[in-house]
């Protein structure tokens, strides 16, 4: 009879970032491969988490620059920075485009690298910067 035995552990990391603008979004795909990849996580699930209400998480096309124009452009008209908002900030429509784009993505990890499409890549969405941001990185699964 042969015995198999497997090792699962849960490793948090964070990605500090810096917004230029105040909707932007920033590739992070290079970041969170190196989380996954010094993790010692070969198969399994990568959680990243956005720590900020103003800001959201989302996987979309790399190939065209005009996809995230596209994307700023319709959110921006749809919900604009507007005045009348009851928030004392004046930053509601962040807020609001924060909660629809949501916080958080979630990966297969296998081989120790996050599985993406070919077009695809991870890009943290900012809607109320320029700020200092950070996002949370769990990584769940098994050991190499």
């Amino acid at each position: 009879m042969r015995l198999s035995i497997e090792f699962y552990m849960v490793k948090h990391s964070e990605v500090n970032l810096r917004s230029s603008r105040r909707s932007h979004w920033l590739d992070i795909t290079a970041q969170i491969r190196k989380s996954v990849a010094s993790s010692g996580i070969k198969n399994g699930i990568c959680l990243i988490s956005s720590l900020h209400t103003t800001a959201g998480l989302t996987i979309n096309e790399n190939a065209d620059p005009d996809v995230q124009n596209d994307f700023f452009n319709k959110i921006n008209s749809v919900f604009p920075q507007d005045s009348t908002f009851a928030h004392r900030e004046g930053n509601s429509d962040s807020h609001i485009k924060a909660s629809l784009v949501g916080l958080s993505v979630q990966l297969p990890v296998v081989n120790c690298d996050v599985q993406l499409g070919i077009w695809q890549s991870i890009y943290f969405c900012e809607f109320d910067g320029p700020r200092d941001r950070t996002v949370n990185v769990t990584i769940l699964g098994e050991c190499e």
